[in-house]
């Protein structure tokens, strides 16, 4: 039986892992691969693998400490629990809630890139009944959500094995030097120079953007059956597959199409396929918006349930929390929380545009990574080994937390400068 108001434990590790893949998946290189390109050029597939570093390590942290508090609240919780200060863990929570909200407005941007391939219509239509359908979706229930994402998460993973296993032969042929001859592509800087580095830090930060939705798993804990040891091996799961998914379409890419085209493309996978085959991109467009249609539904779910659970455990203050953490008696669903998550998605479609978007996640989820990585290690100074939960060792957050910091620091300098 369920206590009434109660979330609904309902989600198993198939399940979970492809909610996590589906907003990793969807969010990132779909969207964004393009302008991966644009800043790192040829070396569009190292920023992919520099990323998936720094995202691997602070992933080891996320999946102890989903196992040490399977809470929807996620990171609020573990910063609480680590420095034992409400105040810090309510920003760090509201944070999280921008960061899912700028995310799913930067992929409503990416979904107009794919649709307009079919239709001409306004930007602004297209953006508000995409996000009211998909708030629907979310507030409908855990169970059918998470499966209608799981659905169009089958769909993305089998749009980028089309275009790699489409496009690797047009690679190999030397399409690459074809296209960079006639367009008079520069050639790819030295490795050795500072400017290599700069191009793959420069894209490494936005390729970032494209691991994000593990942690957002976290929050979903709530809904997860046998959160302890389900949820650490979803997130590893998704981390390992998206990785490796995200390696070889980057490299097919920037050999059928150079950086420059992919760059400036709003559909750069449809561009990538349409000059490998010499087709009609449609297969591949219809698949581009299902993907950024699951990545922004994740996210709606995932700032909603951060919302209900903060509102839940008095991190908000106590009019929000009881219009936010109310449960509908029906579809055991938050959906006062994700009608106004579903608003302010709205509201940052019409303020920013993608790449700034896309660059604000990445400020907000790097800096909410570094306070994740610093709270475990207090946590484990107190509880080193807590029963019934995998403990990495300490090396590990606090690598997390250097580079997470580093990464960070070094993109501000850099933004500052330019």
């Amino acid at each position: 039986m369920h206590e009434p108001g109660s979330l609904k434990r309902s989600l198993n590790l198939p399940l979970v892992v492809l909610y996590g893949l589906g907003n990793i998946l969807g969010a990132g290189v779909y969207v964004l691969i393009g302008k991966v390109a644009g800043e790192a050029g040829f070396y569009a597939p190292m920023a992919f693998i520099v990323a998936s570093v720094i995202a691997a390590l602070s992933a080891f942290s996320y999946a102890e400490l989903s196992a040490r508090y399977p809470v929807s609240a996620g990171e609020a919780v573990y910063i609480f629990e680590g420095f034992q200060k409400k105040t810090l863990s309510q920003i760090v929570g509201i944070l999280i809630i921008f960061a899912g909200i700028a995310s799913s407005a930067a992929i409503a941007h990416g979904f107009y890139g794919y649709m307009i391939v079919f239709f001409d219509l306004p930007a602004a239509h297209v953006i508000i009944g995409l996000i009211t359908a998909l708030a629907f979706i979310a507030a409908w229930g855990i169970q059918e959500s998470v499966t209608a994402a799981a659905i169009l998460t089958v769909l993305e993973v089998a749009g980028l094995l089309l275009i790699f296993f489409t496009s690797i032969d047009a690679g190999l042929d030397g399409r690459l030097a074809a296209n960079s001859a006639t367009s008079g592509v520069a050639a790819a800087p030295n490795l050795t120079s500072m400017a290599a580095w700069v191009g793959i830090s420069s894209g490494a930060f936005l390729a970032f953007y494209a691991y994000i939705g593990f942690e957002d798993m976290v929050n979903i804990a709530e809904e997860v059956k046998h959160p302890e040891s389900t949820m650490p091996k979803a997130i590893m799961w998704c981390l390992v597959i998206s990785s490796t998914l995200y390696a070889i379409v980057a490299w097919v890419a920037i050999t059928v199409l150079d950086p420059t085209s992919l760059s400036v493309s709003s559909a750069p996978l449809a561009d990538v396929y349409s000059t490998a085959t010499g087709r009609s991109p449609v297969i591949i467009t219809i698949i581009g918006l299902f993907a950024v249609v699951n990545g922004a539904l994740i996210q709606i779910i995932m700032a909603s349930r951060l919302a209900y659970g903060m509102a839940t455990k008095g991190l908000l203050p106590s009019f929000v929390s009881k219009f936010l953490g109310l449960i509908n008696p029906r579809t055991r669903t938050p959906v006062n929380a994700t009608i106004v998550v579903a608003l302010l998605i709205m509201l940052f479609c019409f303020l920013l545009p993608l790449v700034s978007l896309a660059e604000l996640t990445s400020y907000l989820v790097l800096t909410v990574f570094s306070l994740v990585n610093l709270s475990l290690i207090k946590i484990k100074r107190r509880d080193p080994t807590p029963v019934g939960v995998k403990a990495y060792p300490t090396w590990l957050p606090k690598l997390g937390f250097a580079t997470s910091s580093l990464f960070l620091l070094s993109q501000l300098s850099l933004k500052l400068m330019s």
